[in-house]
């Protein structure tokens, strides 16, 4: 099954960025997705981690909103910059997080530095060491929304 969804993946992504829809060159993409599946099957590396097919429905949804977290929080950092008082207040915090696998950690900590006014400076099993450019933004990650979108995300609770 998921050969299939790696092909059909594939195929739309190919369709996606060619821009050409003969019948000869919708042809080829087709048998360049197929022949990519099963160089992946062959190769071993078509597996829950190589493919994460059950992150889909999870991504429709986390996607969106993290764009939405860095477009409000780069509205805001710019709104620091470009005040004359320069209203910063830097922190360091730490933060315990609620994902189960590496790719669930690194997709935590990387949502975070990717949010204007936030980085991820370091990681010790389980806990965050995050700098804040703001009060507001060492707020907001010590509520745990994106903690927990992440993890919903994963396919956790």
């Amino acid at each position: 099954m998921r050969a299939v969804s790696l092909t059909a993946f594939l195929f739309a992504f190919w369709v996606a960025l060619s821009g050409h829809y003969t019948p000869l060159l919708v042809t080829a993409g087709l048998i360049s997705a197929v022949v990519c599946a099963l160089a992946a099957v062959r190769a071993r590396t078509l597996d829950a981690e190589g493919h994460p097919a059950s992150l889909l429905v999870g991504a429709i949804t986390y996607w969106p909103w993290l764009v939405w977290e860095m477009l409000k929080s780069a509205v805001n950092v710019t709104r620091i910059v470009l005040d004359p008082r320069l209203p910063i207040s830097p922190s360091m915090i730490t933060t315990k997080a609620s994902q189960r696998t590496p790719g669930g950690l690194a997709t935590y900590a990387n949502s975070i530095t990717l949010t204007p006014g936030t980085l991820t400076v370091g990681i010790e099993g389980q806990e965050f060491t995050i700098h804040a450019l703001s009060a507001e933004g060492a707020d907001d990650l010590e509520r745990g929304r994106m903690d927990a979108r992440v993890t919903r995300f994963e396919g956790g609770r």
